[in-house]
């Protein structure tokens, strides 16, 4: 199944009107009977079920960036990326099992606050103007590239020029964003995961289309080429695709992304408790 080129950017700007208009409907009943104050906002009231921030963590830790990216990375090395995320299951054991039950401990809601509490007020502004810093530069990558491929393939066609596509996302994102608070954004990421989840489905059916192929063929194709590789444990410590050096590189990863990072962390900290919270994590 394919679309007439000229009904592509169409199509795909109605996609993103009802996925929107869905994003602002979850944001307008989370945001309903939760108040105004700082627990209600950046804690949920310590109310979120576990499962949809389990959930939403995978929005969260991945993104439309992963898509583009990805792929390149097999074309040059094979599927060793892998190994990185094998290394992400040591890395989130580490937070389940050591970070997670400090901050519960304590009743954070930054956990740069265990920062304070253990080193002074310096280590705790410092610890959180690096995540400020890192977080804006970060983000306002992914949206970059986010945006530039929403100008190429949708907008660009209607004749709206880049910096407006780019402001145009930002007040899509704002829109749904600036009130709920928390709990808006874990049921938001939810919704947004489901939808990258179904996307990725979506995009192996049209490969397989075009490759001419059914599942099956695809399996075998893949099993028998040179680029499905994912263990190295014949290269050199030299070798970036070294299995040691990638599982560590991943729990290091996982841990500083997952366990150290506010925006990924205060999601887990609106579970109802710790046990809750691990199980999200686990």
């Amino acid at each position: 199944m394919t679309l007439p080129q000229h009904l592509t950017a169409p199509w795909m700007l109605g996609i993103l009107f009802v996925y929107f208009s869905m994003l602002m409907l979850i944001s307008l009943v989370t945001s309903r009977g939760q108040g105004s104050s700082n627990a209600a906002f950046f804690s949920a009231g310590k109310q979120s079920p576990w499962y949809l921030v389990a959930l939403g963590m995978i929005g969260a830790s991945i993104s439309g960036v992963t898509f583009i990216s990805i792929p390149g990375w097999v074309e040059a090395r094979q599927m060793s990326y892998l190994q990185t995320v094998l290394g992400y299951v040591l890395g989130y054991m580490v937070i389940a099992t050591v970070l997670m039950p400090v901050y519960y401990k304590l009743g954070l809601v930054s956990i740069y606050g265990y920062l304070k509490d253990r080193f002074g007020d310096t280590s705790y502004r410092t610890g959180a103007a690096a995540f400020l810093i890192s977080r804006t530069l970060g983000s306002a990558l992914r949206l970059y590239l986010m945006a530039l491929v929403l100008h190429k393939f949708v907008l660009a066609e209607f004749g709206l020029p880049f910096p407006l596509t780019v402001l145009l996302t930002i007040f899509l994102i704002w829109t749904y964003t600036y009130r709920g608070g928390i709990k808006t954004i874990v049921y938001t990421d939810t919704f947004q995961t489901l939808f990258l989840l179904g996307s990725l489905v979506l995009s192996i059916y049209f490969l397989l289309g075009s490759l001419d192929l059914n599942l099956a063929e695809a399996v075998s194709t893949v099993r028998n080429s040179p680029y499905s590789q994912v263990l190295f444990f014949e290269a050199g410590w030299g070798d970036v695709r070294n299995f040691f050096k990638q599982l560590l590189g991943g729990a290091s990863i996982c841990i500083v992304m997952s366990g150290l990072d506010q925006d990924i962390m205060q999601k887990n900290l609106t579970c109802k408790n710790i046990g809750d919270a691990q199980k999200n994590m686990f």
